[in-house]
């Protein structure tokens, strides 16, 4: 679907805060929950498109216009709103401390190292020597030990790093002490959805609160920002990395109208764009003058989830059958024929095929409009009444067309549904006050599981304000997520998630019906998007949730 409520909508129109307090949004690795891992690589094309892969030597010289699906509030790691655009903006002036290798794995890239000890409770950062920020100070320790800080005391980023319970640094090097075991503490230092921490940003630009004029280590320097217009970085000629980069400058044109973006990609006014749209990913996909990419099928952990998220404090969500009878009635095989084209693969949970986590059997409900109908009517009997539901979108043509749809099916299984249209500030604060039905939404993609842990625990359930918006406060998904957090074997980690998975849906806080994919088209002339490397010389994983690297990118 081509409009939609997800962590796009949390990160640029803002949210109120609990307690009354008001806050200016929500930021990425604050709402920009993330998945565990998955398939190997980077993303995928047909044999008939160039594939953004390229072992010639670069050519050197040349700006790149990127059209982009959206805007960023601003540059600021703490009070940014890091979705895919601000990953890209992210890695076009800043530097993460780690990179994902091309099997999945956290790999260091700012950091010469990254070294925990026996217990997981002591994370040692060394980051590379003779490294400075754009202004000339050095970037060391200290440097990191400031923007960690940082988080732990920013409205927006506190909740991700509450596990951290001091900070030191000395020389080079940063020391992380967790109150209790973080394993996967390494992913949220690899700078991807979910992970905007790992950005590291000159202290005193950060602490003066600023969100344009970014200075960062990055391999671009920031020249101008006209917010909804275009953003503009030029070369960085003292960038660590040797001969990197290759363009002159880069500049991102934000685009949000799905056609427009695709006819700015034919039209040549941009040279390359990322999309989610599936009529857009189709289109490429039928467009061989192009270079192509999608993560379709090869994934870096979890894409996002196109799902139905159920408010389980109120009726009518509260009662269990006509969960389960949402789940029936909701055909993912159908709903990505109808509403995205063929495009997107099927879904019964927020872990895709290719994933440990991944079941065939998880539980969840096969289609079944007939147990629809009987666990509507049980219900029914029960409450002593009609099931009604207010079934909430933005007003958007293509959200309208996904909720007529949902309406469609949950009314077939004999539901009273009514759609609401709510503007998109007010449809977030209802999401996280709990004033809701049920809502369309799109979340949960990122490299590793417990990035979405503050999404699924229900120790961030509150009386009012409450990060996991769907109120699941099922205790067994606490443990099971403790566990994947602090599971040193893979076997232990896998035995985690599949739980979650399972309790999921068991507990159904949210009906699944699509996966989405991520495409990249671009013109023949620009090489390498999809083809990073570790400072090491290793292959790193491509396009991620359409972000690419413009740091190894050229054009011929």
């Amino acid at each position: 679907m081509t409009d939609r409520i997800d962590r796009r909508s949390f990160l640029a129109r803002g949210a109120v805060t609990g307690a009354g307090l008001a806050a200016v949004g929500v930021s990425g690795s604050f709402l920009a929950a993330c998945g565990s891992g998955g398939s190997s690589g980077s993303g995928g094309s047909t044999s008939t498109h160039p594939d953004g892969v390229s072992t010639a030597t670069p050519h050197k010289g040349g700006q790149l216009v990127i059209g982009v699906e959206a805007e960023e509030k601003g540059f600021s790691p703490t009070l940014g709103t890091f979705d895919t655009t601000g990953i890209m903006y992210a890695r076009t002036v800043f530097d993460p401390l780690m990179i994902i290798d091309a099997n999945g794995k956290p790999q260091p890239y700012l950091a010469e190292s990254v070294t925990a000890n026996s217990d997981y409770t002591v994370w040692t950062i060394t980051v590379r020597s003779g490294v400075t920020f754009h202004n000339g100070a050095p970037c060391d320790g200290a440097a990191v030990a400031a923007n960690l800080q940082a988080h732990r005391e920013s409205l927006l980023t506190s909740t991700t790093v509450k596990p951290i319970s001091s900070i030191a640094s000395s020389g080079q090097t940063c020391t992380v002490t967790m109150s209790s075991p973080w394993v996967p503490f390494d992913y949220y230092l690899t700078g991807g959805i979910g992970s905007q921490i790992a950005f590291v940003a000159e202290p005193g630009w950060l602490k003066s609160g600023s969100q344009t004029n970014p200075i960062g280590t990055g391999p671009f320097v920031f020249q101008e920002w006209t917010p909804n217009d275009h953003f503009t970085a030029t070369k960085n000629p003292h960038y660590w990395r040797p001969g990197m980069p290759y363009l002159d400058s880069v500049t991102y044109k934000p685009i949000p109208d799905s056609n427009q973006l695709l006819s700015s990609l034919q039209s040549g006014s941009v040279d390359i764009i990322h999309t989610s749209a599936a009529e857009v990913t189709k289109a490429l996909r039928a467009d061989t003058s192009l270079a192509y990419i999608d993560d379709a099928t090869t994934i870096a952990g979890e894409p996002d989830m196109d799902c139905l998220i159920l408010n389980l404090s109120r009726a009518p969500f509260n009662n269990l059958k006509v969960r389960q009878a949402a789940a029936y009635a909701i055909n993912s095989a159908q709903y990505a024929q109808v509403i995205n084209f063929g495009v997107t693969p099927t879904s019964n949970g927020p872990f895709p095929k290719g994933s440990p986590y991944w079941l065939s059997n998880n539980g969840y409900p096969s289609p079944n409009m007939s147990k629809a109908k009987q666990l509507v009517s049980e219900a029914s009997q029960e409450i002593g009444g009609p099931v009604k539901v207010q079934l909430a979108c933005v007003s958007t043509p293509g959200s309208q067309r996904v909720a007529q749809y949902i309406q469609q099916q949950l009314q077939t299984a004999g539901m009273q549904v009514t759609i609401n249209s709510i503007q998109q500030v007010s449809y977030i604060n209802n999401a996280l006050t709990g004033n809701f039905d049920a809502q369309l939404w799109r979340q949960f993609g990122a490299v590793a599981p417990d990035l979405n842990y503050i999404f699924w625990s229900p120790t961030t359930v509150t009386g009012g304000f409450s990060i996991n918006m769907a109120r699941n406060t099922d205790p067994n998904m606490q443990t099971a997520l403790i566990n994947g957090r602090q599971a040193v074997n893979t076997s232990d980690q896998v035995a985690a998630y599949q739980d979650v998975n399972r309790l999921m849906s068991s507990d159904l806080p949210y009906i699944w019906y699509g996966q989405t994919v991520w495409s990249i088209g671009a013109k023949p002339s620009v090489q390498n998007f999809d083809g990073p490397t570790t400072p090491a010389g290793q292959k790193a994983f491509g396009m991620i949730s359409g972000a690419f690297w413009p740091t190894t990118t050229w054009i011929s």
